[in-house]
This record gives C-alpha cells, structure tokens and sequence, in this order.
C-alpha cells in the first residue's frame, strides 16, 4: 500500500531506481536511492525536518555515488514501471 501511495505521488522511496540530475554533471545518471547515512541528515530526520536527503548508489557495482542528495535533483525511472 505504501509502495503504491508513493509511486501515485512519484515520490523517491528508500531502494527505488532513480536518475540523478543534480549539481554533479559527472554523476548525472541512473542510481538507486537510499537514505543518506550520515549524521547531519540523521538528525535532520530525527528531528522531523521534511528535507529527505538521500545517498545514491550504483545499481551495476554498489559503487557510493553522491551523498546529501536533494529530492529535486532525482526523478524516479521509469525502467521500474
């Protein structure tokens, strides 16, 4: 259902497939979103602040990708449909 709820919403949920076209031309492509690890944006969740930030990670060789990523600067693909 939550699945769902977020696909009619097209919003990013944790482990879904992404394009990134952010502020990082050399890392602009296809990822897989997920929560961003680090401390700041730990605490920025914990204290309810709706700014999700996520990590991208290759889908191909699990290689980190950019961190601290806004959700304005991903799509969810459409390759998952």
């Amino acid at each position: 259902m939550t699945n769902s709820l977020l696909r009619t919403l097209d919003m990013i949920g944790p482990l879904d497939l992404v394009i990134y076209h952010g502020s990082i031309p050399s890392e602009h492509g296809l990822w897989v979103a997920v929560p961003c690890p680090c401390t700041v944006c730990e605490r920025m969740d914990r204290l309810g602040i709706a700014d999700v930030r996520f990590a991208l990670i290759d889908p191909w060789t699990e290689e980190i990708g950019p961190v601290h990523v806004r959700r304005k600067s991903l799509t969810r693909s459409i390759a998952t449909d």
